[in-house]
């Protein structure tokens, strides 16, 4: 079985790394172009390997369609593609292509999955790869695998040490069960499907006097990207990690508490949420404590 790697970045790249080790006859690989003179992991790896490469927006025109056609590729396998491509290039294999998602479809379909299943409290998240169709993120289900959102779990906790390394094993899953004939399409549930939009600053507002459990969730599902934010003395300010406790102290939400070493405090309508990360409008990432010192910000001061 002739298979072709399409995707990106390190999960793209550890794909391609393990069919490699597993004796997949992959016979082609395609990638961003180089950008800003980064070479994409998955590009780089592809080179490395000795593999033909169709840059991924190629694949949009008729030369790289047609190039990736000359692979004669069976089994098209996407790790982490962004990027819109027509259905002819996803219908080109024989076999067709199977896609990684990182929700529990039919719900959290889009582009922002693990930020919207934490941001909307959910206490489960998981995986899926699918079999795409004309839809975004509708086609059938060939396998699933679940895992729990923890109380103080972020999108790049939950990514790093569970979805990407579970997303790899069960791509390779998947690639046997295409080989051996035995791969499911079961046909998702559209009745319970839910879609967001991407996660941006928009959605990412803090709003300090909603309940404490929920601006907790917001914070979290914004970290890494793109950040949860407020504002102080009139620049934004972004807040990444943190912690909450239920402890109820007097004042108003937003109210500066406590301002430590390497943390401050901040009172919330049900708990006090701890920040220990900031970034600073146009700053670096820095110890929340290092930036109250620079910024002077002192107890009493209240986030609106």
């Amino acid at each position: 079985m002739r298979v072709v790697v399409m995707g990106q970045a390190a999960f793209g790249e550890a794909v391609l790394k393990r069919l490699l080790e597993d004796g997949v006859s992959v016979v082609g690989v395609s990638a961003p172009a180089p950008s800003g003179g980064r070479v994409d992991p998955l590009l780089a790896a592809g080179d490395a390997a000795g593999l033909p490469v169709v840059e991924t927006r190629a694949l949009k025109e008729q030369a790289g369609q047609e190039a990736w056609a000359a692979l004669r590729p069976d089994l098209c396998v996407m790790a982490f593609v962004t990027e819109i491509l027509p259905n002819e290039v996803l219908e080109l294999p024989r076999l067709g292509s199977i896609q990684y998602h990182p929700s529990l479809l039919p719900l959290h379909r889009g582009s922002s999955a693990i930020n919207w299943a934490i941001i909307n409290g959910d206490r489960e998240t998981g995986l899926t790869i699918f079999w795409p169709d004309r839809g975004i993120d509708t086609g059938p289900i060939l396998l699933q695998r679940r895992c729990p959102i923890g109380p103080d779990d972020t999108v790049g906790s939950i990514y790093f040490e569970r979805l990407f390394p579970m997303g790899v094993e069960a791509m390779a899953e998947a690639i046997r069960l295409v080989h051996e004939g035995r791969a499911p399409r079961a046909e998702q549930d559209h009745a319970k499907a839910t879609y967001e939009p991407p996660c941006r600053d928009e959605h990412a507002q803090i709003r300090w006097w909603e309940p404490a459990e929920r601006l907790y969730a917001l914070v979290r599902g914004c970290n890494p990207q793109p950040g949860a934010w407020t504002t102080y003395e009139g620049s934004r300010l972004r807040i990444f990690d943190c912690r909450l406790t239920g402890t109820e102290e007097p004042g108003m939400p937003g109210r500066v508490l406590r301002v430590e070493d390497g943390s401050f405090d901040v009172r919330l309508n049900g708990g006090v949420l701890r920040v220990l990360r900031v970034q600073p409008e146009g700053g670096k990432k820095v110890a929340a404590g290092e930036w109250a010192r620079e910024a002077g910000l002192e107890a009493g001061y209240r986030f609106r």
